[in-house]
């Protein structure tokens, strides 16, 4: 099979198209034929520093959007023919920039079938995210004022349509040029970055989403209730400070990961059936524009995700 493979860390150029065997899948494992994958911020940073995979050479990427070719022993949710969508597990089971993966059937969701493959295909990692810090972490409720950093990013923008859903007040932080497309997604307060400290201009929150680090999460803790959840989700640039001043405000602070979730795929596949959540698919390129893909992410001005079609 075609896969976008790379033998050493370092810019878009390392990525290069080869010809690799063919998986098989083991038990519980489906054959999944990729139609197209998302891509992430974590694929370029893995790219250039090799991150929690270390040295390559791997193959990048989580996000799939499929047709089941085959299985392993007892997978028996699925039979060749089904559409589906799902992420590889974290960090480990890299490798959907290619024509086929294997991987647990539980990975994986129905694919709804008023959803295409491209749009499917920019959900998984960034809307799990979401879901399992809001939902899992946090336990958002209705009513409540939740924070979203990054508002108009991959995980941010599934992050105000979850938590739209779930009742909640969304306020959201991002340039003044992607507010109109916010409030599209029912954020009902928005802040300019570039022009307001948030820290100064928002205030009695429940829940902050912090996919920014730095000196967001100090400056987030100034907005909290107490009792409240802050969730940070890049490990690499978190203010370690954070967790000690949120404790002596009376703050949970948590780091997560993000993990493969049938439960949580499910719901998210019943969302976009209601029309109550919708991926923003900001551009799509083909399997061979890997490297195409991952200059444009990284100019960090993207609104919703980046996708890639693989070809058969």
């Amino acid at each position: 099979m075609l896969a976008i493979t790379q033998d050493a860390l370092g810019g878009p150029e390392v990525l290069k198209m080869t010809e690799t065997d063919k998986p098989v899948p083991g038990p519980t494992e489906v054959l999944v034929r990729v139609e197209a994958t998302g891509v992430n911020p974590t694929d370029w940073k893995t790219r250039a520093t090799g991150g929690l995979l270390g040295e390559p050479p791997f193959t990048l990427g989580y996000d799939v959007s499929g047709v089941v070719e085959g299985s392993g022993l007892g997978q028996a949710l699925y039979e060749p023919g089904d559409e589906v969508f799902g992420m590889l597990r974290y960090p480990y089971g890299n490798g959907a920039y290619a024509q086929y993966v294997t991987a647990p059937s539980r990975h994986f969701a129905r694919k709804p079938p008023s959803v295409d493959h491209v749009h499917a295909a920019a959900v998984p990692l960034a809307a799990l995210t979401a879901w399992q810090a809001l939902v899992d972490v946090a336990g958002l409720r209705g009513g409540q004022r939740v924070l979203v950093h990054a508002a108009a990013g991959g995980v941010g923008h599934f992050a105000v349509q979850i938590a739209k859903a779930r009742g909640a007040y969304v306020i959201g932080t991002a340039s003044a040029a992607k507010h109109g497309f916010l409030r599209g997604l029912g954020a009902d307060e928005l802040v300019d970055y570039r022009e307001l400290d948030f820290a100064e201009v928002v205030g009695d929150v429940d829940v902050v989403l912090d996919g920014i680090g730095g000196d967001y999460g100090r400056r987030s803790l100034r907005t909290m209730r107490r009792g409240g959840t802050i969730v940070t989700l890049p490990l690499s640039v978190m203010d370690e400070g954070v967790h000690d001043e949120a404790a002596a405000l009376g703050v949970r602070s948590a780091v997560m990961l993000v993990e493969p979730d049938h439960a949580a795929m499910r719901a998210l596949a019943a969302l976009m059936e209601a029309g109550r959540l919708r991926p923003e698919v900001a551009a799509v390129l083909p399997l061979r524009d890997a490297a195409k893909a991952h200059e444009l992410g990284e100019t960090g001005r993207t609104t919703g995700k980046i996708v890639l079609t693989v070809p058969h």
